[in-house]
C-alpha cells in the first residue's frame, strides 16, 4: 500500500480543488446545483482517484485510477472553459487555473508512465 499523502500529484490536486471551491461563489445562484456541483465533483474526483489507486495492490490497478484522475481533470478543464464562455469567470482566472491543471496533468502522465504499465490496445470501434 502506498501513502498517497506523499505524492506531489495529491498536493496539486488538493490545491486545484480548493481553487475551484474558491471560484464557485462568483457563479450565479441558479448554477449551484448544475455547473457548480459538476465542478466540485470532478475536482474532488481527481484527488480521490489518486488516493483510491494508492490503496490498491497492483501497479495495474493504481494505473487505472490514475487514468480516472486524468479523465476527471480533463472534465474540470472543459467545465472551466464553459464557465468562461458563459461569463461566470474571467479569462484571466481560467488561465491561472489552466496553469495548475496542465502542471498536474503532466505529472499524472509521468507518474502513470513510471508504473511501467503497457497501455491497452486502442479499441477499433469509433
Amino acid at each position: 500500500m502506498r501513502d498517497f499523502r506523499k505524492f506531489t500529484v495529491t498536493r496539486l490536486s488538493r490545491q486545484l480543488t480548493v481553487a475551484i471551491y474558491n471560484l464557485l461563489p462568483q457563479f450565479p445562484a441558479d448554477e449551484r446545483y448544475a455547473l457548480c456541483q459538476q465542478l466540485r465533483r470532478a475536482s474532488v474526483s481527481v484527488g480521490a482517484n489518486i488516493a483510491e489507486g494508492a490503496g490498491r495492490r497492483t501497479n495495474r490497478d493504481f494505473a487505472h485510477f490514475l487514468t480516472q484522475a486524468i479523465g476527471s481533470l480533463s472534465e474540470v478543464e472543459y467545465l472551466l472553459l464553459l464557465a468562461v464562455d458563459l461569463g461566470f469567470i474571467e479569462e484571466t482566472q481560467a488561465r491561472e487555473m489552466d496553469l495548475l491543471q496542465q502542471s498536474l496533468k503532466r505529472k499524472l502522465f509521468r507518474f502513470y508512465e513510471s508504473l511501467g504499465i503497457e497501455p491497452d490496445a486502442p479499441s477499433r470501434r469509433a
